[in-house]
């Protein structure tokens, strides 16, 4: 891989290149964090050093990485560190969104939306779910809606919802917002203040290990109600191990489920690297590469699905090709019969060039 990174090679983009240099050095052509992140390498010897620790009888302290890795997704999407919950699901979090609603009520969703976003409102089945195409997200909201439910970024094709139109119009009419943004957190710099409750599995563009996820709830916690609180929900965890837990915690911990440690060892580091790194200066890594294949595609006569402000590409009638760009070394995505392809901070301009020469071929 050639690491030719966008932008001057001095000052704070020196900075940025060094970092990315020292974290990453895939062997491949990896173009699809849109389905998994890589790991820096600082994440895999945290790993390491965990699993080593637990084949030793001798654990190292992973409760204290989980509230690590609370903390700085927290500075990450700005909100105070008391609002975070620590899971592994982004599915668990919209059943417990689901949960807190009254029977009947309207949610507002959009088309062909992640199923881990709105599935779990159509089990509930008592629930109006409703939805309309993501460019009239924020139109369709209307009274007597309860809860508009939907993606910051589309996984299928990387388009961008309108957060603060769908915003502004649940507030009109008295609706909350639930964000997934898992196909956003990591490269767009997310105020989740902004909105009721935003969930987020990391091991995408917040390239941490599988197994680690955070929900946002408001200050109030949002009237959702607790349902499978164990004992690390307690106020006093290691005094809640046994019975009925007597005092929830008062923040957002009472939504925590019991954490997968292995991997919060590991995401805490990661999540240290992105805020090193800095949100502003992935995103403008991440959109410069998209946009260069973006201009290559058409060159080639080749139409993307619309996605400006998007590190994810998806390319119409090209998904049939995904396996043999990956017998080639080019990792890319099929969905829905589209090509996706998903530029993040470890990609250069030549993983670009790769790609639309293979394409080209």
């Amino acid at each position: 891989m050639d690491h030719d990174f966008i932008g001057p090679h001095s000052g704070p983009m020196e900075t940025f290149e060094s970092l990315v240099r020292a974290e990453f050095a895939p062997r491949n052509t990896y173009l699809n964090t849109a389905a998994m992140g890589l790991l820096p390498s600082r994440t895999v010897q945290a790993l390491r050093t965990a699993v080593e620790s637990v084949a030793a009888g001798q654990p190292t302290d992973m409760f204290a990485d989980v509230e690590a890795a609370r903390a700085s997704f927290a500075r990450l999407t700005h909100v105070p560190t008391q609002r975070v919950a620590a899971g592994a699901s982004v599915a668990v979090y919209s059943g417990l969104i689901a949960a807190s609603l009254p029977q009947g009520a309207e949610v507002l969703t959009a088309e062909a939306d992640f199923s881990s976003v709105v599935n779990p409102f159509h089990i509930r089945g008592d629930l109006k779910v409703r939805a309309v195409p993501l460019e009239r997200l924020a139109d369709s909201v209307r009274p007597g809606t309860a809860l508009v439910a939907f993606s910051a970024a589309q996984s299928a094709d990387g388009r961008v919802a309108d957060l603060p139109a769908i915003r502004a119009a649940a507030q009109e009419h008295g609706a909350r917002t639930y964000v997934d943004a898992s196909q956003a957190a990591g490269w767009l710099d997310l105020d989740a203040d902004a909105h009721d409750y935003v969930a987020a599995v990391a091991f995408k563009w917040l390239f941490c290990p599988r197994g680690v996820a955070f929900l946002v709830v408001p200050e109030d916690l949002g009237g959702i109600p607790p349902l499978f609180a164990g004992w690390v929900a307690g106020e006093r965890p290691w005094d809640s191990c046994y019975g009925l837990v007597e005092e929830l915690a008062h923040s957002a911990r009472r939504f925590d489920e019991s954490p997968a440690l292995l991997s919060y060892a590991g995401a805490c580091r990661s999540l240290e690297l992105l805020e090193e790194l800095g949100v502003d200066a992935v995103r403008t890594h991440d959109l410069a590469l998209a946009d260069r294949f973006r201009a290559g595609l058409h060159s080639l006569g080749h139409e993307p699905v619309p996605a400006p402000g998007s590190p994810i590409v998806s390319v119409p009638g090209l998904g049939h090709r995904q396996g043999e760009l990956s017998g080639a070394g080019l990792e890319v995505s099929d969905r829905a019969g589209n090509l996706r392809a998903a530029f993040h901070l470890y990609n250069t301009p030549s993983d670009v060039d790769r790609l639309l020469d293979a394409l080209s071929g």
